[in-house]
């Protein structure tokens, strides 16, 4: 069977885009890469030596950013359900976190300590209806605050995509009320006609 016109041309515009290009030459496994990198030069969120979660983090672009900065004294965990080629230095639990024993082998390897970051890259199965795939964005990102409020130190950092949409304000409302300050960051990197953006919590205060 052939390929309709509109997968050829996504196929067309994605290997002529210029951060996959840079991904290839650069030896990151995705160009979700820059868009870390990007928000890492901003607001320095990643630090040597820290412990983070990585959610969603297959096929290991972030982890590959996360790792280089964190160096040999941090600790980086990355969770997906989909498989994902080994990342060095990298330890990676296959499942959904949400479940019980996925979430008890993550808080087994910290030993029940906590950590001063939480990554999130997460992005539902596209549907193309707009308030059916962003009511599904927004709940990933919820389930991120909620294993946050679980797991990350106080004044650590929360870095989540989500959609824009119906929703979006209660959950940044509910950002608030846990992190000291909220940001919103819309990396170049992000296609443009992508609804994707990122909010930033940092300086956790605790769950309420």
């Amino acid at each position: 069977m052939s390929k309709s016109k509109s997968s050829s041309g996504w196929m067309q515009r994605h290997i002529s885009d210029q951060y996959v290009q840079q991904a290839q030459r650069d030896g990151y496994r995705s160009r979700a890469s820059y868009k870390l990198l990007e928000i890492q030069a901003r607001d320095r969120i990643i630090k040597p030596g820290m412990s983070v979660i990585d959610l969603g983090c297959a096929p290991g672009g972030w982890c590959q950013v996360l790792t280089n900065i964190v160096g040999e004294k941090g600790r980086i965990v990355g969770v997906d359900l989909l498989p994902m080629d080994p990342v060095e230095d990298i330890e990676f639990i296959e499942g959904d976190f949400t479940e019980d024993d996925v979430l008890e082998q993550i808080l087994a390897l910290f030993e029940n300590s906590r950590v001063g970051l939480v990554v999130s890259d997460m992005a539902p199965n596209i549907s193309g209806i707009k308030s059916a795939d962003t009511t599904k964005s927004i709940y990933l990102a919820e389930l991120g605050l909620d294993l946050c409020n679980q797991i990350l130190a106080p004044k650590g950092s929360f870095l989540v995509k989500i959609f824009q949409g119906e929703g979006f304000d209660q959950f940044l409302k509910e950002m608030r009320q846990v992190f000291t300050k909220v940001s919103t960051r819309k990396p170049k990197a992000s296609r443009p006609k992508s609804r994707e953006m990122y909010l930033l919590g940092t300086g956790y205060k605790g769950a309420k």
